[in-house]
C-alpha cells in the first residue's frame, strides 16, 4: 500500500518543514506565496498587546473548564483524543487556552468602555427590518401600481407575484428581517421612514423603480450579545490599524 511518504519528495518544502530542516527565509517565502503571512503578522501584534497581562489562577481554571464543557472533554482520554484530532501537543493546547483568555481580557479592558458610543453611531445600520418590495423598469408604471394599491384596487402581494416573472420564492417576496446595512442605502433610508404596514412612494435605484411596504421594524438593542459583537468589531478595527502602522513602520 502506498504511504504519504511515497508521494512526497524527500527534499520537498513539506519534507524539510516536517523534519525542521527548512530555512527561515524559505518559510517567509512560503507564507507570502500562500497569502498567510498577514495572519502571522496579526498574531504577532496580538502577542505584543497581551504580553503584560497577568491572569489569576481562578481565571485560568475557569478558562479550562469552559473549554472542556464546550468540547465535551470529560476525561484525560477525551483530551488526548481531542489533541490528536487537532494535531496539538499538551503544551501547545495550554498556551492556546491561556492566550485566548488574555486576548479576551485585553478586548474587555480596552474596548468595553467605548461600546455605548460605538453602538449609538452604528444603530441606524444595526436596526433590522422585514419588508415586501416590488421593482419595475418604468416610473409611470410604478406610479400607477402605487396608486392602484393605495386605492385598494389591487393587492400588493399579488402585484409582486405578477411582476416578479417567476422569481418570487416561497416567502412571496418578503425580504429579511436583516440589518439595514444590507439593502441599498436609498432603500434603507426609506424603510427607516415608514411605519409598519405603510407603502412607500416609488423610488429609483439604478434602473429600477421600487415600491416597498414595511412589514416589521426591529430596533437594535444593546444587550449582552450586541455588546460582545461591538467589542469584537472595535477590536478588529484596532488590530487592522495596528497592522497597517506596523507594516509601514518596518517597510524596507
Amino acid at each position: 500500500m502506498e504511504t504519504i511518504t511515497d508521494t512526497i519528495e524527500l527534499n520537498s518544502p513539506l519534507a524539510r518543514l516536517c523534519q525542521n530542516r527548512i530555512s527561515g527565509e524559505e518559510v517567509v517565502g512560503l507564507l507570502q506565496k500562500y497569502g498567510i503571512i498577514s495572519q502571522l503578522q496579526r498574531e504577532l501584534v496580538v502577542d505584543t498587546a497581551i504580553e503584560s497581562i497577568e491572569l489569576t489562577a481562578e481565571e485560568i481554571f475557569g478558562g479550562y473548564k469552559a473549554f472542556y464543557q464546550q468540547h465535551q472533554i470529560n476525561s484525560d482520554e477525551d483530551r488526548a483524543n481531542w489533541l490528536e484530532c487537532n494535531h496539538l501537543t499538551l503544551p501547545q493546547f495550554e498556551h492556546f487556552v491561556v492566550r485566548t483568555l488574555k486576548l479576551d481580557r485585553f478586548k474587555r479592558e480596552t474596548f468595553a468602555s467605548k461600546v455605548d458610543s460605538y453602538f449609538l453611531q452604528r444603530k441606524s445600520q444595526l436596526d433590522r427590518a422585514s419588508y415586501y418590495v416590488l421593482g419595475v423598469k418604468s416610473f409611470h408604471l410604478a406610479q400607477e401600481l402605487f396608486l392602484q394599491v393605495q386605492d385598494g384596487e389591487v393587492d400588493f402581494l399579488e402585484l409582486i407575484k405578477q411582476y416578479s416573472k417567476g422569481q418570487a420564492d416561497e416567502t412571496n417576496g418578503l425580504k429579511g428581517p436583516h440589518e439595514l446595512s444590507v439593502p441599498h442605502p436609498i432603500l434603507a433610508d426609506r424603510l427607516r421612514s415608514l411605519k409598519q404596514g405603510q407603502l412607500s412612494l416609488p423610488l429609483q435605484i439604478a434602473n429600477w423603480f421600487i415600491i416597498v411596504r414595511l412589514e416589521k421594524y426591529f430596533p437594535a438593542q444593546l444587550d449582552e450579545k450586541m455588546r460582545m459583537r461591538s467589542i469584537d468589531e472595535l477590536y478588529e478595527s484596532w488590530i487592522q490599524t495596528r497592522l497597517n502602522q506596523s507594516i509601514k513602520a518596518f517597510e524596507i
